[in-house]
């Protein structure tokens, strides 16, 4: 109850926070760190699963695209579980059924944008972490305006990949030597 009032929340969401059913965000386990003068990185952790393999996912409507950037995601995130979709469709049936950690989507698919495909995951799961794969730079004031944590050129690499899990918005465990 009194760290409840201190955080100006519900004794309720505590609850659910102890009970593991919801997580608060960064913002609210900042302040919990500073209510319980505790490293804000302890906090952090404790929300990491490690036993549970992330789900990673890439959409773009071309197949040579999905089948080139798989083994480029999969050298980048060793211990993820990693999905190719070329129809966003599929992508979202999928984040409907998994929790999804990082979606790289491409921006111009057919009867649905990345943008559009962005905001449908978000509404899903609103910590799933999306960055652009385009070949468009045009677009970047557009994706931001989404809610994705990131914008790449493509082609996709390797150091590209490791270069935005480093800016993500809700770090996850990789199981390699990364976050």
């Amino acid at each position: 109850m009194q760290l409840a009032d201190q955080l100006f929340v519900t004794r309720s969401a505590i609850n659910r926070w102890e009970s593991g059913s919801r997580i608060p965000d960064n913002r609210m386990i900042a302040q919990i760190a500073r209510v319980l003068d505790v490293d804000i990185n302890i906090l952090l952790n404790a929300t990491i699963d490690r036993n549970e393999a992330p789900n990673v996912i890439l959409v773009d409507d071309s197949k040579i695209i999905v089948r080139g950037c798989l083994p480029i995601l999969e050298e980048a995130l060793p211990g993820a579980r990693i999905y190719g979709f070329t129809r966003p469709s599929e992508a979202i049936a999928c984040a409907e059924a998994n929790r999804i950690a990082l979606a790289f989507l491409d921006i111009e698919m057919g009867t649905m944008s990345g943008l559009d495909l962005c905001r449908t995951l978000l509404s899903i799961n609103p910590r799933t972490n999306v960055v652009f794969l385009t070949a468009y730079v045009r677009y970047a004031f557009d994706a931001w305006s989404t809610g994705a944590s990131g914008f790449m050129r493509k082609p996709l690499t390797p150091e590209g990949i490791r270069d935005q899990l480093a800016h993500l918005r809700y770090p996850f465990w990789t199981g390699g030597s990364g976050k």
